[in-house]
């Protein structure tokens, strides 16, 4: 689902201006240490799994949960890789609505499942190569995202 019944009711009184979100993305990888990545619909560029951190819900609740609601599969979170934010990690979709996110990063492994979009929030999920990521069409918070990440990866 693109955005929370809790970021719905905060965005209800703020309108677009800046709203800081801490999110979870997840590096998901198979037996073959390729990368799980999801196209999202609005963009149609490619990305990690992951997103809000809703009320309540501890990071790797959130982080579980995205990756069964964006690609279908379920995983096994392993490492907390790195914790992400500052200016280059602010966005803007196409609403308007400006965010700065802070962003903690985690391994995990595919444990269950059989990868598929959820054809709301993301229209497709594909398996790359540590190699393969830098060239696909990523947004920009994707690509610094996964600069700092990739190299951490065991």
């Amino acid at each position: 689902m693109p955005a929370s019944e809790y970021v719905l009711s905060l965005r209800e009184r703020i309108g677009t201006d800046l709203l800081l979100l801490p999110t979870v993305a997840v590096l998901a990888r198979d037996e073959l240490g390729r990368l799980l990545l999801v196209r999202h619909v609005e963009s149609e560029r490619w990305a990690t799994v992951g997103g809000t951190i809703e009320p309540d819900e501890s990071p790797v609740d959130a982080a579980v949960r995205e990756t069964q609601e964006e690609a279908g599969v379920t995983v096994a979170i392993g490492r907390l890789l790195t914790a992400l934010g500052g200016p280059e990690y602010r966005l803007t979709y196409l609403n308007g609505d400006q965010c700065s996110v802070v962003s903690l990063v985690y391994e995990a492994t595919v444990t269950g499942g059989e990868p598929r979009p959820d054809n709301d929030e993301t229209s497709e999920v594909g398996w790359f190569h540590l190699e393969e990521v830098q060239s696909l069409e990523l947004n920009e918070f994707n690509r610094r995202l996964l600069t700092v990440a990739l190299p951490l990866l065991g």
